[in-house]
């Protein structure tokens, strides 16, 4: 008897699909991924909690402010903490590999945390930023080993950065994109529900406003979506925007296409355009800060609390303030938290300095008395923000 001969295989039908097997594992990158990401947690972990500042206002008006401290950070502003989830997010999305530039546009803050988490992992950095934005900040992203490229006009950062992502097989880190959907909003001791603890032994607890700046709106987007999700529906939020920004002008008229000639004075905050990390829907108020106000606010804290503050911080802190003033006239007792966006030693040539004022024609005393009015009598006066519903 002849062996049996295994059956020949018939040629699938015309149309079939056939069994594929590709593997991009690539096993020899993933101990440099778990180390990247192990590192970039334990940064996380060696990172305490930002303290909750109190500014100093009459107790007898019943009304509380505090700035969450972000200056604190290691990277010195808010920033640190949306570079961490960006980094995390485009590692675990595998957009960064071994020797992966990675390309950012930004004016300053994000740019310098971000160039510390590429110097952390070993990966080529490069900012892309106006030219004439602060030295300071240019020189701490070159501290990390890191560069800068430095565009004429700022509204050509986004599509250099493009280009130079392209042209290096990098990665466009894009802020302005994935900031509001790389960041836990749920908890995970994000910024939000850090101020909620940290406020729950204050005599009112629970705020009546949180006040962020637009910059990228990451921050904005994590809090408003937080204190819905941990059903604070009580706690309103309010997002400030500076002179020339697109995005008060967009969120009033329900714009998103709408957009402006030039660019903030306010260094860090306001946009061109209406970018895609802005969560409108989740936002209840919105201001327009005029910069001379932000600036004299940010002088007026020095006072208050012994240290300076990026302008950015003085855009938030007069919105603050008007929602101060305007819970006194109503006979409101409650609290009210903006945030400390970075230091102000960043900004010493600039919004510090009374001889580069005067070179801009910034005018800020009539606002500083109109602070320091607001600080002795509780009420802000002067005009009222228009259609800041």
């Amino acid at each position: 008897m002849s062996a049996l001969q295994p059956t020949p295989a018939l040629p699938p039908p015309p149309g079939a699909a056939q069994e594929v097997d590709l593997d991009r594992s690539e096993l020899a990158y993933r101990p440099w991924l778990r180390e990247a990401v192990g590192k970039v947690h334990a940064d996380a972990n060696r990172s305490a909690d930002t303290h909750l500042l109190s500014v100093p206002l009459p107790a007898a008006w019943g009304v509380d402010l505090y700035l969450k401290d972000e200056s604190t950070h290691p990277t010195g502003s808010l920033k640190h903490r949306l570079a961490r989830s960006l980094f995390l997010y485009a590692l675990c999305n595998g957009w960064i590999r071994p020797s992966c530039p990675v390309i950012e546009a930004s004016s300053g803050s994000t740019a310098v945390s971000e160039a510390n988490f590429a110097r952390l992992i070993s990966v080529p950095f490069v900012a892309v930023m106006a030219r004439g934005s602060a030295r300071a900040k240019m020189e701490l992203i070159e501290f990390h080993g890191r560069r800068c490229y430095l565009v004429d006009d700022p509204s050509e950062v986004y599509e250099a950065a493009s280009r130079l992502a392209r042209e290096t097989y990098g990665h466009y880190m894009d802020q302005f994109t994935y900031a509001e959907r790389a960041t836990d909003w749920r908890g995970n001791n994000n910024i939000a529900e850090s101020i909620f603890r940290q406020m729950a032994a204050e005599r009112h607890p629970v705020p009546a406003r949180i006040v962020a700046t637009a910059g990228t709106r990451g921050t904005s987007a994590t809090l408003a979506r937080y204190v819905r999700y941990a059903a604070q529906a009580t706690t309103g939020i309010c997002v400030t925007d500076p002179e020339n920004s697109a995005l008060f002008p967009g969120w009033r008229d329900g714009a998103p296409e709408a957009t402006t000639d030039t660019g903030s004075q306010i260094e860090g905050i306001g946009r061109q355009r209406v970018e895609p990390t802005f969560v409108p829907g989740a936002i209840d108020r919105m201001m327009r800060v005029p910069d001379t106000a932000s600036i004299a606010s940010v002088r007026v804290l020095e006072r208050l609390l012994g240290r300076r503050a990026g302008t950015s911080t003085g855009t938030g802190l007069w919105a603050a303030f008007r929602i101060v003033s305007e819970m006194r006239e109503r006979g409101e007792h409650g609290s009210v938290v903006g945030l400390l966006c970075d230091p102000g030693e960043r900004d010493v040539e600039k919004y510090y300095s009374d001889d580069w004022l005067a070179a801009q024609r910034i005018a800020i005393k009539p606002y500083l008395e109109r602070v320091e009015r607001f600080l002795s009598t509780g009420t802000l006066d002067g005009p009222k923000p228009v259609r800041d519903r």
